[in-house]
């Protein structure tokens, strides 16, 4: 008969053996088994590319919250108005506060990303700590989870 596993053993056995990618050594970048190390021109494009994002949307945020604030200015007190007037302005207002807002997020996971560059966590799944994929990263810049957890996180919802 078969001794029983601890609960050490158990979880020990239960950690994925992707782990082992993780970095060897500081400045490195995570990639999965079988995919070649980031190399130093890779960074610099993903520092580079996330950076252009960054100010792009800096500038967005900029223009957007110009728009809102004229669209508030010339909301006045809606004298004169008609309801289809009234109507297009909420409808515009609410369209401009959508786009702020959205970039406001893509602006934070941006520079979310750009830390983890400096830190040498990018490409670690902020779920199980293994690699995300340098694919995956290349592709989609400001990944927080491998597949793997992305795949789970949205069958919860």
């Amino acid at each position: 008969m078969a001794a029983k596993k601890s609960t050490t053993e158990r979880s020990a056995t239960a950690v994925p053996q992707a782990r082992t990618a993780a970095p060897a050594a500081p400045g490195e970048l995570a990639v999965r088994a079988g995919e070649e190390p980031w190399s130093e021109e890779e960074v610099a494009e993903a520092r580079a590319g996330l950076q252009a994002d960054a100010d792009r949307l800096r500038e967005e945020i900029s223009a957007a919250e110009a728009a809102l604030s004229g669209l508030m200015r010339d909301s006045g007190d809606g004298a004169g108005d008609d309801q289809a007037d009234t109507g297009t302005k909420n409808v515009t207002r609410e369209h401009e506060m959508a786009l702020a807002s959205n970039a406001r997020e893509v602006l934070y996971q941006t520079e979310r990303a750009l830390r983890q560059l400096e830190a040498s966590t990018y490409g670690l799944c902020e779920n199980c700590g293994n690699p995300i994929g340098k694919a995956r990263m290349q592709a989609f810049p400001r990944a927080t989870l491998c597949v793997d957890c992305k795949q789970k996180q949205e069958r919860r919802f």
